[in-house]
């Protein structure tokens, strides 16, 4: 399977005014398209959506009713690429629609910062200018790691140009 990320992701509206999330009568399937704005310089407003179908099953379903997903909702999800194959009705002819199978949502981020989070991060910010202005006093997180530490330590006994090291 192709694995799909997908960020700041809007639920679309349904279409021909049909509500934008279908559940199945148990409740334990449902589908929805998603879409997001793309610039394209083919376009007379140099924008195009992108619009993909995500179904989702089982504990999934019941996620998305508690969190109250929408039309006009943002979210971030995780998925796999995978196909519908159907046979039209009318023409008898075999139809396919790519679809992303839901592994994993939840809402994009509003952009601005809760006072809870403005808060945490100032007690953060006065914790690390404590521990600056006290010498011989470690700071990593790791009591253990080399002070000659680089940032880097090779994988397989070899550095990134294959020499040993």
């Amino acid at each position: 399977m192709i694995k799909v990320f997908a960020t700041n992701v809007v639920v679309s509206k349904g279409y021909n005014n049909s509500p934008a999330l279908k559940f199945s009568d148990n409740g334990e399937h449902v589908r929805f398209r998603i879409g997001q704005k793309v610039y394209d310089s083919r376009e007379d407003d140099n924008t195009r959506w992108n619009n993909y179908t995500v179904k989702a099953f089982g504990p999934l379903c019941e996620r998305i009713q508690k969190m109250q997903v929408k039309e006009g909702s943002f979210i971030n999800l995780v998925g796999d690429l995978d196909e519908d194959v159907w046979t039209d009705e009318e023409t008898g002819e075999i139809k396919r629609m790519t679809v992303i199978i839901l592994r994993d949502i939840e809402y994009a981020s509003g952009g601005g910062k809760s006072s809870r989070t403005q808060e945490s991060a100032q007690q953060q910010a006065q914790t690390a200018t404590k521990a600056s202005k006290q010498p011989n006093k470690k700071t990593s997180a790791n009591p253990e790691a080399s002070e000659n530490f680089s940032g880097y330590e090779p994988f397989g006994g070899e550095d990134f140009f294959g020499q040993a090291v």
